[in-house]
């Protein structure tokens, strides 16, 4: 039959058919190679898709930079939730509009710059130099590929090099530095008043529908972060028993003739001599002429004259001759290499032939020799003992860690295998979110894999982590409970509710008599009179950056225009704490450009320039964004809720 088949498949029928067979088969493993198709979407700009999957990976990457950048001072409340997603989103837009722009421009990056990039990329590297296995680790943490990496990495450098060029051709002509001095030096005579916001408190609680409709409108104010608690094994090398492995002194005296130059003392010679220089760029003649004086003195020693006291009285360098030629001890390394191969090559309590150095002749003498002899072994045996214990303890560590790892991918539903199999004890956490918990649990790698999909959603064992490099610790987890981010009930968080709400009122109340103040002053009044119990401070001729005043005060001041000559401007607002402020400005004196000197010039001009620099980029990403078809969806579910 199959012999039938095979006969009657020929000709262009057949192989129509095959062609009507493939066509759809081949196009179903295209869309699930490249990933296209139904999967949902986030944007889309300018046709490019920003989808869902590569929206998370955004928001987590940029939580874990948050975490390993700020450390201790990372907050999970201030950088989670939906305003980080959205600036995440806002981020993705950008820069898709600026590749799309780049490559209407004709920009292009080589593989080399791509390269170069990666291999300069500090997380990738361990001890100073690029480690593959680190790379690949990073990645699989990040859920990436390497060849999407690089391929994130190329759109990365191409976009930037429209950010160069607009940034690199800002120029600033010497009547913008001009005016701009002048602004920047510009002093202003002020006085303010701060209302206190504590001065305004509610003297009654607010109403019960005040409170819900408080938390009703700020819900983000009172969620409780996603928190998970994980099972562990952990593997530490110092409490493997090697650190108190008994060694025998058979194996440690075998070690100490493998390694006894490790243990020679360097040798030093404590030298005298005797300098005759000979002037540089001198003749033959006249370095014989001096050669012929050293001898003449080594006779003089070797006749029974002391060495130091022919040194003290012949030798021409001005630091040794008055110690009689004294050099003390010296060491390999240290003297001029022709000297110091005679002092090496003589034996002790002889003296040299004359000896050329780039500073002339000497005569040496070496009076003592110290060290050159190895450490006896008792001096080191407590040091080999060390090393040969953490030796073993290095070489369990590693070998039971490959077989951690190994155990624990095999049987990926549980850790209790792998606990049996290596006499490891299964340990709980305590529940932690994103931020990270206590010890271990508070390294970004191990915060890291317990919130990946792997481990989180898909129940599995997380790979063998190792958290720190310099310290032989791994860890494997899985997750044993998880809390989804929620809302805590309004019962709990009342008082909270109760408390925002008077401090946003009695900010209001502040605010509001701050600007009943400045229609007060307006209208004439003196602003002593008018700042009533509150006192009034009168800083005088104050700069921009002037300490002691509030930033705030000094913002509202230099906000306003310029008064005219005589008269005063007022203006009302409210600084960081919700204290309310009321400012008074009075004479203006501007900056001098003529006060700076041409560095000063030169170094303001690069500062002005960065400036607007800075500007323009800013204008071409808004003009670029607001010439392209962007379409936004409504983000999904924080799945990454910190």
């Amino acid at each position: 039959m199959l012999q039938e088949i095979r006969e009657r498949a020929q000709g262009w029928v057949a192989w129509a058919i095959v062609i009507l067979i493939s066509v759809p088969f081949a196009l179903w493993g295209i869309q699930s190679y490249l990933g296209v198709g139904g999967e949902p979407m986030v944007a889309k700009v300018n046709g490019t898709k920003i989808t869902e999957r590569q929206f998370n990976q955004n928001v987590q990457r940029t939580r874990m930079q948050l975490r390993e950048r700020l450390g201790p001072a990372y907050d999970a409340k201030m950088f989670g939730g939906q305003r980080l997603r959205e600036q995440v989103l806002d981020g993705m837009i950008r820069d898709a509009v600026l590749l799309d722009a780049s490559h209407d421009m004709g920009l292009r990056v080589s593989d080399q710059a791509v390269r170069a990039a990666i291999l300069a990329e500090p997380a990738f590297q361990r001890d100073g130099a690029f480690d593959k296995e680190t790379y690949e680790r990073v990645l699989r943490l990040q859920g990436l590929t390497p060849a999407g990496f690089e391929e994130q990495a190329r759109r990365r450098l191409l976009s930037t090099q429209l950010a160069r060029a607009v940034i690199g051709t800002e120029l600033v002509t010497p009547s913008t530095l001009d005016l701009s001095t002048r602004l920047q030096g510009q002093k202003r005579e002020l006085s303010y008043v701060v209302l206190e916001r504590s001065a305004f408190a509610p003297t009654s609680p607010p109403s019960d529908d005040a409170i819900q409709a408080f938390y009703d409108k700020n819900q983000s104010m009172f969620e409780t972060p996603e928190q998970v608690r994980v099972s562990y094994l952990l593997l530490d090398a110092d409490k493997l028993g090697g650190a108190t492995a008994v060694v025998d002194d058979q194996e440690l005296r075998a070690r100490y003739e493998e390694r006894i130059k490790e243990f020679m003392e360097p040798e030093q010679r404590h030298v005298l001599h005797i300098l005759l220089t000979v002037p540089e760029g001198a003749d033959e003649a006249t370095a014989n002429a001096v050669k012929d004086r050293l001898l003449a003195l080594r006779k003089r020693i070797l006749a029974g004259e002391s060495f130091a006291d022919v040194a003290k009285e012949a030798s021409e360098d001005p630091a040794s001759a008055p110690k009689g030629g004294d050099l003390g001890l010296v060491r390999r390394g240290v003297m001029d290499p022709a000297f110091e191969q005679a002092v090496f090559a003589l034996q002790p309590n002889t003296v040299s032939e004359p000896v050329r150095s780039r500073f002339g002749y000497h005569l040496i003498e070496v009076v003592g020799v110290q060290g050159g002899k190895p450490k006896p072994f008792e001096e080191v045996r407590d040091q080999l003992a060390r090393e040969a214990a953490m030796g073993k303890s290095e070489n369990a560590y590693f070998e039971i860690a490959e077989r951690l790892a190994n155990l624990s991918y095999e049987s990926p539903d549980s850790l209790v295998p792998a606990a049996e199999a290596l006499g490891l004890k299964v340990k709980t956490s305590d529940w932690f979110d994103r931020s990270g918990g206590q010890g271990i649990f508070a390294n970004p790698k191990v915060v890291a894999a317990a919130f990946s999909d792997d481990v989180l959603n898909a129940g599995n064992n997380s790979e063998l982590i190792e958290p720190e490099q310099d310290v032989m610790q791994a860890i494997v987890l899985r997750v044993d409970d998880h809390r989804p981010a929620s809302v805590q009930p309004l019962a709990e968080v009342r008082d909270k509710v109760i408390a925002q709400l008077q401090e946003r009122d009695a900010a209001d109340a502040a605010l509001a008599q701050a600007k009943s103040m400045v229609e007060r002053l307006q209208a004439g009044e003196d602003l002593a009179a008018v700042a009533g119990k509150f006192e009034a401070k009168t800083p005088g001729l104050v700069g921009r950056t002037e300490n002691g005043v509030p930033p705030k005060v000094l913002e509202l001041a230099f906000a306003l225009p310029r008064p005219a000559t005589g008269a005063k401007g007022f203006v009302s607002g409210r600084d960081d704490q919700g204290d309310g402020l009321v400012v008074a400005v009075g004479e203006v004196v501007d900056g001098d450009p003529a006060a700076l000197d041409a560095q000063a010039r030169k170094v303001e001009a690069q500062m002005l320039a960065d400036t607007l620099a800075r500007d323009a980029y800013d204008q071409l990403l808004d003009d670029l964004q607001s010439r392209a078809k962007i379409e936004r969806r409504p983000l999904p579910a924080d799945t990454d809720a910190e």
